[in-house]
């Protein structure tokens, strides 16, 4: 795994994953529901539809909008066991550790840090 500073640098420099930005509504969801609730969607995300070995529909399980923490997921590159692969070296083909999926949760939570952070 990465460090968040290491990660977000490579991420920025993606063409794909930098276009990733939440909208009005997704702010208005943050706020309206508070970092620990998010934090808990993101976590029961993972633990749903990434934790298995050999998620069904991996590269396709996590839509590209209607949540945060999907928009998220695509941004930081934590949506498919593909990306985790790639960008944060998590194996496929192994079910996700406790640490590997707070880990994720972890990234989720910085990258909407910075979003609601920013001017928008």
């Amino acid at each position: 795994m990465n460090t968040l500073d290491d990660l977000f640098a490579r991420l920025a420099r993606s063409t794909f994953r930098s276009r990733f930005k939440l909208g009005p509504k997704e702010r208005q969801y943050c706020w309206d529901k508070g970092a620990e609730t998010i934090d808990q969607h993101a976590a029961d995300f993972v633990a749903r539809r990434l934790a298995v070995a050999t998620p069904v529909n991996d590269g396709k399980q996590t839509p590209m909008r209607g949540h945060p923490v999907f928009i998220a997921q695509h941004a930081t590159a934590t949506c498919c066991r593909g990306c985790l692969a790639k960008w944060h070296q998590i194996p496929q083909g192994q079910a996700l550790s406790a640490e590997q999926q707070h880990y994720i949760v972890t990234v989720i939570h910085h990258w909407l840090v910075l979003q609601m952070n920013s001017k928008g």
